[in-house]
């Protein structure tokens, strides 16, 4: 039986945190199922952060650091940089050149974002920011990927690549499967909101055991559940989402306990520091092991590219022969 195929990609933009860490812990059991794709896209990290990218060949090898040392597998996965295989910027030419210019303004996270931005006072009204749901087609269909593992909020952009993918067989002629989604959980953060630097709410991956122990003892509870004896609705807890993570064999457990207020909120968050501290401790360990050893991840880097570049350059040329460009 054929493995169905996965593209996904993270942006380098600043240190690695545990939502970011729940997507990979995703990605590493897809990994037994599918023919995997995953990609460092650093001109994605570029559409918001190009006035200044002094910071942008450590972030790339800290985030390779950070997957290798959770468990990605450069021999089961093609692991590579965005910008290592051009085909990925020319496939994003090609598409703009048919994309109406509406389907792009349309995207929900276009507007969102660009108001977030501008409330931090981030000029970002540019091309390649609005075009980059474009740019992340191309990423997609470059390798021709019939899976995608998503968070809720990308559906939209899932849902543009299919309309892409639907406009190129129209015009020319069928080269892409259209993608499906795969839904990722996302942790919250301390605060319950989405997880993210911009929030200040995150729990960063690689925190030392009193950081973390900090962090967690400042995540929201049940607002109802105001003393011990109160019963709680842990599906209504940032701790609870957690140890449905970290305390696999427990989390059940831990639920009824708060239901029948069996347990207080400060020993369910004694609990999960406790279960995290132990799941991470071996990735921390390989990771301080890794970081010696940089010329080996980035050897991991080149050789996931030179993978990556023979399934993109097969795809390009059928992609030029059906635009009648392979003269």
């Amino acid at each position: 039986m054929t493995k169905g195929r996965i593209f996904s990609g993270m942006q380098p933009s600043g240190k690695f945190h545990m939502g970011n860490y729940q997507v990979l812990n995703n990605w590493i059991q897809l990994q037994e199922e599918y023919d995997c794709f995953y990609s460092i896209v650093d001109w994605h990290a570029l559409t918001s952060s190009y006035e200044d990218t002094s910071l942008l060949p450590d972030r790339v090898l800290n985030m390779a650091l950070d997957w290798f040392s959770a468990g990605l597998d450069p021999e089961k996965n093609v692991i590579f940089v965005q910008s290592h295989v051009k085909e990925h910027a020319e496939l994003h030419l090609l598409l703009s050149m048919i994309t109406p210019l509406s389907w792009l303004e349309r995207v929900p996270t276009y507007k969102d974002k660009l108001q977030q931005l501008a409330d931090m006072g981030k000029e970002i009204n540019t091309y390649g920011f609005l075009g980059y749901p474009e740019l992340q087609t191309a990423d997609i269909i470059l390798y021709k990927a019939n899976a995608v593992p998503v968070a809720e909020d990308q559906i939209p952009h899932l849902e543009l690549a299919r309309e892409v993918i639907r406009r190129f067989a129209h015009l020319y002629r069928p080269v892409f499967p259209e993608p499906q989604a795969i839904l990722s959980p996302l942790l919250p953060g301390v605060d319950g909101r989405k997880m993210s630097k911009s929030y200040g709410n995150e729990i960063p991956y690689a925190a030392e055991p009193e950081d973390l122990k900090t962090r967690v003892r400042m995540m929201v509870t049940d607002p109802q559940r105001v003393k011990k004896t109160d019963p709680g609705d842990p599906d209504v807890c940032t701790i609870y989402t957690f140890h449905k993570i970290f305390s696999a064999n427990e989390h059940i457990q831990i639920a009824d306990n708060c239901r029948q207020a069996g347990i207080g909120c400060v020993d369910c968050k004694k609990r999960l520091a406790e279960q995290m501290i132990a799941t991470l401790s071996d990735v921390h360990s390989r990771r301080k092991d890794l970081a010696t050893k940089p010329n080996k991840v980035m050897e991991y880097l080149a050789y996931g590219a030179e993978r990556a570049r023979k399934v993109a350059a097969a795809t390009m040329q059928e992609v030029r022969e059906a635009m009648n460009l392979s003269y």
